[in-house]
């Protein structure tokens, strides 16, 4: 397995080992004694799996109380990945990183509690998997601006189907501290 730092600390990208033949292939998704080496995870306590199709953009979400750390990968299809550090008081606030994730590369993306994440699907379909820290509180979700000015994000799409959750994100400058996580 190797494991790839950002520019992010504690985002990472994961390759785990692929073992394959003309049968197909094996790959461990997660091992609790083997990631705990290389990303900084509480347990794990809720899995989750989307489907959408292309041009499809979910985020970039985050939940005010009871912030997730996820550990993301796709299982059909690809997607442009991102996460944005929205933590107030971090050196890299407003900063993203992001990574094409994929069937075929079996990549899988870390992103921390106290991060925006979002994606963008670019195949026909996607079949999108999430390992979450927390427990999902809707109460408690917010969503920046997918196209916000100040991030310039480079999404693969300019007119991506959204939510109205989504539709109506906030501008990351716009929030008030008080409803972003913290340092």
């Amino acid at each position: 397995m190797q494991v790839h730092k950002t520019d992010l600390p504690g985002v990472v990208i994961v390759e785990p080992k692929v073992f394959g033949d003309e049968r197909g292939f094996f790959m461990e998704t997660w091992n609790q004694a083997r990631y705990a080496e290389m990303v900084t995870a509480d347990a794990f306590v809720q899995d989750n799996v989307s489907f959408s199709r292309k041009g499809v953009l979910r985020g970039l979400h985050f939940q005010k109380i009871n912030p997730q750390g996820k550990l993301v990968y796709v299982l059909q299809g690809e997607v442009f990945d991102v996460a944005l550090d929205i933590r107030v008081g971090s050196p890299t606030f407003g900063q993203w990183a992001s990574v094409v994730l994929s069937a075929e590369n079996k990549r899988q993306f870390f992103i921390p509690a106290g991060f925006a994440h979002g994606f963008c699907v670019t195949s026909e379909t996607a079949l999108f998997a999430y390992k979450c820290t927390d427990k999902y509180n809707p109460q408690a979700e917010g969503s920046v601006l997918w196209n916000d000015p100040d991030l310039n994000i480079p999404w693969p799409t300019d007119t991506p189907e959204l939510s109205a959750k989504d539709e109506k994100g906030t501008k990351l400058a716009d929030f008030s501290v008080e409803l972003l996580p913290h340092y």
